[in-house]
């Protein structure tokens, strides 16, 4: 396996056949049989594997659901795919909480450490200033122009979902980098507020070379550590990778919530760890923010940054993750 079609692999395996993680191995184990199995896992990302291999991925579950297993499917991507078998449950990064069952497990994205490999310090915590410090960097330009090129790649999009039949989930038209510079703006102009943001024109500043990536990715991670909280809101799918960089990082997400489904949200209370602001109240998010940093003691802002720091490591890193969904799925098949 190789960096470029490790997209494809059900994130799990990655820690059971390539990276053989020791926490994991005494959760899971790969069998030869298939009525030997708890779960069948479906091991490469959905619509890619109904693609190349359609009769060995139809047979699999085909078998599965003839013995009455759970079948474990990825669907990746930006927009992701539902399935609608009872005895299949969706892994997949995107989607609309209203719109989800009851069998779809949301992935966080799965970052890197950023300490050591982005930011060379360790981990430390920000004391509460009186102004909430706001920090961003990523794309988000106004205009018609900008608009214009949003709603033809959302065109382009759903061309190829009829015409080539792609297997992934129609959502509307959502002009994520038009809206990020709208509400940002919104930031900036309040006088309560401390906003330190630095505005792309493209993804990634258009970068061509490894030195640029490098000196991007620096500033990006620089940007959050050196501010306690971080605006983050959905890109072309309705999840932000932004917000677990932020997490990671060990600081606090401003999430806009457009009818988001969080990782774990049986497990975790995410109101105690990020700001989340619906977007249907985005006029009021400079009174909103402010009137979340007054009700932190400093103790409480530190605490706050410490507590998602270890959400990050104990929660989100794809060995925890899948530690945790072990978990669930035992209650589920006792």
């Amino acid at each position: 396996m190789t960096e470029k079609n490790r997209k494809y692999v059900f994130p799990l395996l990655l820690d059971l056949h390539y990276v053989k993680n020791d926490v994991l191995k005494t959760c899971y184990k790969i069998v030869n049989h298939i009525e030997a199995a708890n779960i069948i896992v479906v091991p490469l990302e959905y619509s890619y594997s109904m693609k190349k291999y359609n009769n060995i991925v139809q047979d699999l579950i085909n078998q599965a659901l003839k013995i009455g297993k759970p079948i474990w499917v990825y669907s990746g991507g930006d927009f992701g795919y539902s399935l609608k078998n009872q005895n299949v449950y969706n892994f997949r990064f995107s989607g609309f909480k209203s719109k989800l069952n009851r069998r779809t497990f949301l992935l966080p994205a799965f970052v890197n450490d950023p300490y050591g490999l982005h930011i060379n310090k360790e981990f430390s915590t920000i004391n509460k200033q009186p102004k909430p410090k706001i920090g961003f960097v990523g794309q988000a330009k106004g205009g018609f122009l900008k608009y214009l090129k949003e709603l033809l790649s959302f065109a382009k999009t759903n061309i190829k979902r009829f015409v080539i039949k792609q297997l992934r989930d129609y959502q509307a038209f959502y002009p994520s980098i038009t809206k990020r510079a709208k509400y940002l703006e919104l930031l900036k102009k309040s006088n309560h507020l401390q906003t330190h943001f630095i505005l792309r024109n493209s993804y990634r500043a258009g970068v061509k070379t490894l030195a640029e990536k490098h000196k991007t990715t620096q500033e990006f991670y620089q940007n959050i550590y050196n501010n306690p909280y971080t605006f983050c809101l959905r890109g072309a799918g309705n999840f932000s990778v932004r917000f677990y960089e932020v997490l990671a990082t060990g600081r606090i997400p401003i999430l806009i919530n457009t009818d988001c489904l969080l990782p774990l949200d049986n497990k975790i209370n995410w109101d105690k760890h990020c700001l989340i602001i619906n977007e249907a109240n985005i006029k009021t998010m400079p009174e909103t923010i402010v009137q979340f940093h007054a009700k932190l003691s400093n103790q409480d802002f530190l605490k706050l940054q410490k507590s998602n720091r270890e959400l990050w490591n104990n929660y989100l890193r794809r060995h925890t993750y899948f530690k945790e969904v072990h978990d669930i799925f035992c209650n589920i098949l006792n």
